[in-house]
């Protein structure tokens, strides 16, 4: 794998190769990763796994059309190939009014800020093994777990290279470090599985190995002989761990890409209030040590904070150029790219930022309601926000938390439930999208 250094130099002759065989203009971009992952299951050594990977990609413009290629052979006969290649394909497609890079006057001049992605420790393949090892033992030391699907720990190390024709360079390195357990409790048509993971830049901002199991073992146990749930209206409650999702939807209705092709349910809503006054959601691509964090977006521009949502206000689209051209506007920063293809649009690290209330208090007066800790499919219409998702989870029984269940259907539309969301005050940050646990009443439940 390539330093940042190197992959900026290796993108910057594939431009100039590019351009020699008659390209207008182009952009580079360098991804390269290593990772080695070991896993366990019950306490026997079930996989090491090390893998390494290479890639360049190359987008060019001739006469008001693109092409994009790429490979994962960086010497450089093949990039003397790829670049002839993608001039070829893009002299034989149609032109588009809207494609080109982003404007020069808005790319990222100074120096890249730190962001501390990158953890110097790199634990070997022994350690990684004693972690795996704790986390499906803390899994299995909890009374109900009779059977485990596995412990695991992984470290890995990525360089992210991106140069253009019109004056950008820049690179990154990044590391990650991740450890989880998945265990069975019950037995029979009653047994449930269930898991728990973390994911971080740095080594030391993980929990425990032993904490994590712990978690994974009391999560599977709770789930056990789950009943079932009468159709009808209820108050639903999300658990953090599926209520990110929530604002997944709110992303792909914010693309400038979706606004532009009239394909959004939030289309017309920019400057709308969207949310109650009390939620605000904010977007950090600057965030030391953060998973999604980086220090410029696909297309070479600074990335920066904002708020998407702001005292339940939508503060406008994330663009792209292409989606910025279409809609008469200024690039927001929020273009990524992939080895090959357009930049598309994504964010960075976001965070609902926590309500006033406790998640106790959030739940106290709801006399019968549903909690839910896992959504199954993806029944979303990013058209028309219309909402249905399979679920399990638990009941909500007097304000407080009552038996599991499971097999049920959660549907409404993400207009009216954003409308009347609730947020607690139990926030943590370390997914990239996190939220606390939200409230939303009056949804159709669909079970017996």
């Amino acid at each position: 794998m390539l330093s940042p250094l190197q992959a900026q130099e290796r993108c910057h002759a594939l431009i100039e190769r590019a351009v020699r065989a008659g390209a207008e203009a182009g952009d580079a971009v360098y991804l390269g990763d290593s990772s080695e992952s070991v896993s366990v299951r019950l306490g026997a050594l079930e996989d090491v796994e090390r893998s390494e990977s290479e890639h360049i990609g190359l987008r060019v413009f001739v006469g008001g059309a693109s092409a994009s290629i790429g490979s994962t052979d960086l010497g450089d006969a093949a990039l003397d190939e790829l670049a002839s290649r993608a001039v070829a394909m893009a002299r034989a497609a149609p032109a588009d009014k809207f494609a080109g890079l982003a404007p020069e006057e808005l790319l990222l001049r100074s120096a890249p800020p730190e962001l501390d992605l990158i953890d110097p420790a790199e634990p070997d393949p022994q350690a990684l093994r004693r972690i795996a090892e704790e986390a499906e033992d803390a899994a299995r030391a909890v009374s109900g777990v009779t059977n485990s699907e596995g412990g695991s720990a992984s470290a890995g190390r990525g360089v992210v290279a991106l140069a253009t024709s019109h004056g950008f360079s820049g690179g990154y390195g990044a590391t990650s470090h991740g450890r989880s357990a998945s265990v069975l409790a019950g037995s029979g048509s009653a047994m449930q599985r269930d898991y728990a993971w973390r994911s971080a830049r740095h080594a030391a901002d993980l929990l425990s190995p032993a904490a994590i199991g712990l978690e994974a073992g009391e999560r599977a146990v709770a789930r056990v002989n789950p009943g079932r749930v009468k159709s009808g209206t209820y108050t639903v409650v999300f658990d953090p761990r599926v209520g990110g999702s929530l604002i997944g939807h709110l992303l792909g209705a914010i693309s400038g890409a979706s606004i532009a092709r009239r394909a959004s349910f939030l289309l017309d809503k920019d400057g709308a209030q969207i949310f109650d006054s009390s939620i605000t959601i904010t977007d950090d691509p600057l965030r030391p040590r953060g998973p999604r964090s980086r220090p410029f977006d696909g297309e070479g521009l600074p990335t920066s904070p904002r708020a998407l949502v702001e005292a339940g206000r939508l503060t406008g689209w994330l663009m792209d150029a292409a989606a910025a051209r279409q809609l008469g506007a200024a690039p927001t920063g929020h273009a990524s790219r992939g080895g090959s293809g357009a930049p598309h649009v994504s964010a960075g690290n976001l965070v609902m930022q926590p309500g006033s209330v406790s998640r106790e208090s959030l739940l106290a007066d709801i006399p019968d309601g549903i909690y839910v800790t896992e959504l199954i499919g993806m029944g979303v219409n990013g058209v028309t926000g219309d909402y249905s998702r399979g679920a399990s989870g638990f009941r909500i029984s007097g304000g407080v938390i009552a038996g599991p269940i499971a097999e049920f259907t959660v549907a409404g539309n993400l207009i009216d439930m954003f409308a009347r969301l609730v947020a607690a005050d139990d926030l943590e940050i370390y997914r990239g999208i996190d939220v606390p646990t939200l409230r939303i009443d009056g949804l159709s439940v669909a079970g017996d």
